[in-house]
């Protein structure tokens, strides 16, 4: 099966080894995919250098978000394998942008992938 990533060619950024698209199925408005050009599954798989491109356009992105959507935070992260989500075997960071109100509890961020450890309390 061809990799749908592999045939992308709408940049919204690029470098070198990477590139930006917004995602086709959004979670927020103004979701990015920060997707290496070389086709590797898993982003620990990735050479340094492809890696340093990566967190480059991640810094890039979130400018071009700040000034076309004006979240007010942001979450970003990887899926690495299908047990942790990951449903196109390319590898690809997410940067999703944040607005107060899109989630009614969003205490604990990231947690929310095992949605049962999303709600903890905070010990001072």
């Amino acid at each position: 099966m061809e990799c749908i990533f592999c045939r992308l060619d709408d940049y919204v950024l690029e470098n070198d080894l990477a590139y930006a698209v917004f995602d086709a199925m959004p979670v927020n408005e103004g979701h990015m995919l920060i997707i290496p050009k070389r086709h590797v599954q898993n982003y620990f798989d990735l050479k340094p250098e492809e890696e340093a491109a990566i967190l480059e356009l991640l810094h890039k992105g979130k400018k071009l978000i700040e000034e076309k959507y004006s979240p007010d935070g942001y979450n970003f992260g990887v899926n690495c394998n299908s047990c942790a989500g990951q449903s196109v075997m390319h590898a690809h960071m997410h940067l999703i942008p944040r607005y107060r109100g899109d989630s009614e509890a969003p205490l604990g961020g990231v947690r929310g992938v095992i949605p049962e450890k999303m709600g903890y309390i905070v010990k001072k």
